[in-house]
């Protein structure tokens, strides 16, 4: 496992660390593998998980590999090459195991994508969100991606073309992140609501994450329908008694 990333189990949780303090904590390509590994097997290990940072900051973006901005003429090694970046997020997704992201300081380009991905975001009133890549002359879709079903397509498309910051507490109201809350009670809050979570019988935790995932994607009838045998099954199984 890269030392970019940290990770340790406390009872039922799973904290994951970005660990570059002194530079951000951008990731290296390495690092973003490593924590996609870990949120694919998260669920193996521990019941949530907590995303958490080092230093000031959340993570201020991917760090390019060398010779990136070399001109590239095949379009399958590109795809092949940003592919790491999508199966990221989409460990976020596909994760059984709910995410909570803790963030305070930066968090830029890859960092916001992945503060956004989440499933739920506690942020510091001190964090400072932004998609910069429309500024750098990078058409922005990979990051955009991350925000699908986070923010409306208004909403989407000004992160995307303005490339401003918005504080914690605009991007609260943008919808990307959960909860505002001062940075020294940042790890309390983490903390009460992990608390709470866990409190509850798992499969009733696991059915939230489900339906939260796949209902928007579903017509208004079928995800109606969909609720209604979802809650049948859950609230029936004999793992929902103590």
């Amino acid at each position: 496992m890269s030392e970019d990333i940290l990770d340790r189990v406390d009872g039922d949780v799973l904290t994951i660390t970005l660990n570059r303090p002194d530079e951000g904590n951008g990731l290296t390509d390495v690092a973003i593998g490593a924590l996609t590994a870990l949120l694919n097997g998260a669920a193996a290990r521990a019941r949530m998980v907590v995303l958490t940072s080092a230093g000031d900051d959340f993570c201020v973006g991917r760090i390019a590999p060398r010779g990136a901005a070399a001109p590239k003429l095949e379009a399958l090694q590109v795809r092949r090459g940003r592919d790491l970046v999508f199966n990221c997020y989409s460990a976020f997704r596909e994760s059984p195991a709910p995410i909570i992201a803790a963030v305070k300081g930066r968090a830029l380009g890859f960092g916001c994508a992945i503060a956004a991905c989440a499933d739920i975001t506690i942020a510091a009133d001190n964090a400072v969100f932004q998609m910069p890549e429309f500024a750098h002359n990078i058409m922005p879709t990979i990051a955009m991606s991350a925000l699908l079903g986070k923010v409306s397509a208004k909403r989407l498309m000004y992160i995307a073309y303005s490339t401003n910051t918005m504080s914690a507490e605009r991007a609260e109201r943008m919808g990307f992140v959960s909860e505002t809350v001062p940075p020294a009670n940042l790890e309390a809050s983490v903390g009460q609501l992990t608390a709470t979570i866990l409190k509850a019988p798992q499969p009733a935790v696991l059915a939230i994450k489900e339906y939260a995932r796949v209902a928007p994607s579903m017509d208004i009838r079928g995800a109606i329908d969909y609720a209604r045998s979802l809650h049948a099954v859950v609230n029936s199984s004999s793992e929902m008694r103590p």
